[in-house]
């Protein structure tokens, strides 16, 4: 005699952990008018039975986490035993209680060495180092930022060997969403060098501005589908900078599949391109969050 069709469900976080906390789950038949609702603590697996198998096993599954954005997706249940799935919930911005920085003496190295050369940061002039990572981190917004392009461009190794982190020469400037940096000329030439090996492609640069009394000298982004790395290069009269930034492309919406009810900028977020860098592309930008 078959089994009964089961559904082992998975509810993790972006690091792979049980939610741990009741979540509301409804399953949706797509062909008849059955409707499966349950609220449960999730601590490991869940099993879900009462369900239908195939060939009428086609169902919507809808969890709503109190922690994390609401996720929406279709699934087949099998005809008879287990049919497991996990699903992978980004947190909610608005939930986030504190978030939880390394100190200066945990980062990393090349990013430290990139803060003792920034003594000239817009509203933070004068400070550099630990002063200035200090400074920054009366806005968890902008650390945020400034961590999540950090990581990233140190995991943006161009033709040569060589991180983007580790070619910039100096901060300038620094908000939620990018930040801008001299550098120069030959990480823009290296970047296109490494357009070869497929590493970025061309991107337009309608939204990014140059500083005045420079000009535009090329944008380029990495070749993910989601969480991009943008560097926008601008050629000053004796000197080069770059306008950098992580795209994400609808990634919180795409990659997660949560239900669309954000606000215009939520996905934009630091915080949302912190769950993308991590749960999309394992990259760590080094802080979490206290829900």
């Amino acid at each position: 005699m078959a089994d009964e069709p089961l559904l082992k469900l998975n509810l993790v976080d972006v690091y792979r952990n049980s939610l741990n906390e009741k979540v509301d789950v409804i399953l949706r038949h797509q062909e008849l008018s059955e409707t499966v609702k349950l609220n449960r603590l999730v601590k490991g697996t869940l099993h879900i039975t009462g369900l239908r198998g195939a060939p009428l096993g086609r169902y919507k599954i809808e969890i709503d986490p109190p922690s994390y954005r609401s996720v929406s997706q279709f699934l087949n249940i099998r005809s008879s035993g287990s049919t497991p799935l996990e699903i992978m919930f980004p947190i909610d911005t608005n939930k986030i209680g504190s978030v939880n920085f390394p100190t200066y003496a945990n980062l990393s190295a090349e990013l430290k060495t990139l803060l003792e050369s920034s003594g000239k940061v817009k509203g933070f002039e004068g400070l550099n180092g630990k002063d200035l990572y200090d400074a920054i981190g009366k806005d968890d917004i902008r650390r945020a930022g400034l961590l999540n392009i950090a990581a990233k461009t140190q995991r943006t190794v161009l033709t040569g060997g060589k991180t983007v982190l580790s070619a910039i020469t100096e901060l300038i400037e620094l908000r939620g969403d990018r930040f801008f940096a001299v550098v120069p000329q030959q990480l823009r030439e290296d970047t296109k060098n490494s357009m070869a090996n497929g590493l970025f492609d061309d991107a337009p640069s309608l939204l990014h501005h140059p500083p005045k009394n420079y000009e535009p000298a090329g944008s380029y982004k990495t070749d993910e589908r989601y969480g991009n790395l943008q560097l926008t290069f601008f050629a000053g009269a004796e000197d080069w900078v770059a306008d950098i930034d992580i795209d994400d492309a609808a990634g919180v919406e795409h990659i997660f599949q949560v239900i669309r009810n954000a606000m215009p900028g939520r996905d934009t977020h630091p915080y949302s391109i912190h769950q993308i860098l991590i749960g999309y592309q394992q990259i760590d930008p080094g802080y979490s969050f206290n829900v």
